[in-house]
C-alpha cells in the first residue's frame, strides 16, 4: 500500500570530499603566496579558502573539503579566450564544474610537481579577475 509520501528530491548539492593532509599542505603553500598579490585578500567558507582580486572571486583552495576530487583546487576564468580555451582542454589536470551560473575549472594535484602548473593557471585567473570591471560576485 503505498503512502501518498512523496520521496525527497535528490539534492542538487555538489559532494565535496575531504582532502588529505598533503593537499592541506599545498593548498596552504598556494594561499600564502597567493596572498602577497596586489589587491589580493582571503575569506574562509564550507571547507575552502576563498581568493579575491578586489572584491572579484578567482579561485577557492580547499582547507578541509574540495571540489572534484579530494586533490583539486579551483578556480574561475569568465571570458577565457580561445587560446586559454585551448590550453584548458589540452591541461588533463583540469576540470569544470558549475556552481551558482559560474563555471569554475578544477586543477587536480597528483604531486608537489604540479604546484607549479597550479600557480600558472591561479595566476590567470588572477589577471582576469583584476581586469574586470565592475561589482564582483562570490560563490
Amino acid at each position: 500500500m503505498k503512502s501518498g509520501i512523496a520521496k525527497p528530491a535528490k539534492s542538487t548539492r555538489p559532494v565535496l570530499p575531504k582532502i588529505s593532509e598533503e593537499m592541506k599542505a599545498n593548498s596552504a603553500a598556494l594561499a600564502a603566496e597567493l596572498a602577497d598579490w596586489p589587491g589580493t585578500s582571503t575569506r574562509t567558507f564550507f571547507g575552502f579558502t576563498a581568493l579575491y582580486c578586489r572584491d572579484r572571486i578567482f579561485a577557492a583552495l580547499p582547507r578541509t573539503r574540495a571540489m572534484g576530487t579530494p586533490n583539486s583546487l579551483a578556480f574561475k576564468l569568465p571570458e577565457a579566450s580561445p587560446r586559454i580555451v585551448a590550453l584548458l582542454k589540452a591541461d588533463a589536470r583540469i576540470g569544470s564544474t558549475q556552481m551558482q551560473k559560474a563555471c569554475w575549472f578544477t586543477f587536480e594535484l597528483s604531486s608537489a610537481d604540479d604546484l607549479q602548473g597550479a600557480m600558472e593557471w591561479l595566476s590567470r585567473a588572477y589577471e582576469a579577475a583584476r581586469r574586470t570591471k565592475g561589482k564582483g560576485a562570490t560563490i
